[in-house]
């Protein structure tokens, strides 16, 4: 039985590999002190060598900050390695308590919950805020995570997809539904793939005209915008607008798991009513150790945003004087047009071979097919020389390629 399965599935990788689609794993080992270098170990036999990475989620470098280590040391040391289980069974380590008191501050909200990951947290939570009444209503933009996606299918409400930041149409959309349904319009400020910015004030005032949630997934921002890295909603000034703020812990603040703030009520629900929090283990110590030490860091210091985005514009700059073809990002992100499966992987090999670049191809499913990327997230800590030297080679290998330039 098990020789058919393995048959049959190996038929569908098969399906992957040809349509250049396959999902290749890198043996990187992160150099503490040196971000954004990295050792990588390829599996060909080849002698290991480093590289400069630009596609990780560490936007900021925080996983390699010495506070934040420093701060995982001591936790490790004080409480050993794991949670202990679910927090319902094991209880709640204070490191915890501390870390959501914090991010509940840092979005100016009355409470927050902490979930294993960013994943978990929108499931788990939109799951759970859906099913509060039998007809709830959920609107979403059509580039939503697969996280959001997800929680809304798990939910069963009915739901309605609006064309991405498209405050128009959803305007349209929820016209046409009794006003007195239970509505939640599920957003992200950031879009990862794309780099856009929702029209999050054009939002703020839908959910208020039509009184409904507004939910906002802050993944992409938190950390790298506000004053004190609150996200979108922090900058544009649109905190309280919001009712659930959901955020990540694993890319500006460099660790890992997830997070909602909002209501004391709304996240006591969720955390009463969301299976994806009651039955999954806690974060552990050191890792909620870690996070708040980081949080804590960017809350107070502005530097790192700030090199942050002159680091992403001279990149932006650098590219369109090359030609490379990039999509209109108004945010960090910069994601670089390829087009083509085979291309977008062959493009990502070239850089890691001939120039120790390391950048993975983004394809379909992540992305539509036709707009397979290479996505570029600078960080402070890359100079302007490796820049300059990443244009560079794209320059070399999009013409060895016969990719088409950038008009």
């Amino acid at each position: 039985m098990s020789h058919k399965i393995d048959q049959l599935l190996n038929q569908q990788l098969n399906l992957l590999k040809n349509e250049g689609r396959y999902r290749f794993f890198a043996d990187l080992q992160r150099i503490p002190g040196q971000f954004p270098k990295a050792l990588y170990r390829p599996n060909d036999g080849q002698k290991p060598y480093q590289v400069t990475v630009w596609c990780s989620n560490d936007y900021l470098g925080m996983g390699q900050h010495p506070k934040v280590i420093q701060a995982m040391h001591t936790a490790i040391d004080q409480f050993g390695a794991g949670a202990g289980g679910t927090r319902n069974i094991s209880g709640t380590h204070h490191l915890m308590v501390r870390l959501e008191h914090e991010l509940a501050s840092l979005h100016n909200k009355e409470s927050a919950l902490g979930f294993s990951s960013g994943y978990v947290s929108n499931e788990a939570s939109l799951a759970a805020l859906a099913k509060a009444t039998e007809d709830c209503a959920v609107f979403s933009d059509r580039l939503n995570h697969a996280s959001m996606i997800a929680g809304i299918r798990n939910s069963r409400a009915e739901k309605f997809i609006f064309n991405h930041n498209d405050s128009v149409h959803l305007k349209d959309l929820l016209g046409k539904i009794n006003h007195n349904r239970l509505k939640i319009i599920a957003i992200e400020s950031v879009y990862s793939m794309e780099g856009d910015i929702a029209p999050l004030a054009e939002f703020c005032q839908i959910a208020r005209e039509n009184d409904a949630l507004l939910y906002v997934d802050e993944v992409h921002a938190v950390g790298l915008y506000g004053k004190q890295g609150g996200g979108i909603s922090e900058r544009d000034l649109l905190t309280d607008s919001c009712t659930v703020i959901q955020g990540t812990l694993a890319k500006a603040f460099g660790l890992m798991g997830g997070y909602i703030a909002g209501s004391k009520v709304l996240v006591d629900y969720v955390r009463s009513f969301a299976a994806g929090f009651i039955f999954t283990t806690a974060l552990p110590p050191v890792i909620a150790a870690g996070a708040l030490a980081s949080i804590q860091h960017l809350r107070q210091d502005q530097s790192l945003r700030e090199q942050h985005q002159l680091k992403v514009r001279f990149l932006k700059n650098s590219l369109k004087a090359a030609g490379i073809p990039m999509l209109p990002s108004q945010s960090h992100i910069v994601p670089v047009l390829v087009g083509d499966a085979v291309q977008c992987l062959a493009l990502s090999r070239l850089l890691l071979q001939n120039h120790a670049i390391y950048v993975q191809p983004i394809n379909y499913p992540t992305v539509p097919k036709g707009s397979e990327r290479l996505r570029l997230t600078p960080s402070p800590f890359h100079q302007e020389n490796d820049i300059n030297f990443l244009v560079e080679a794209l320059k070399g290998e999009w013409k060895k390629l016969g990719l088409r330039r950038a008009e």
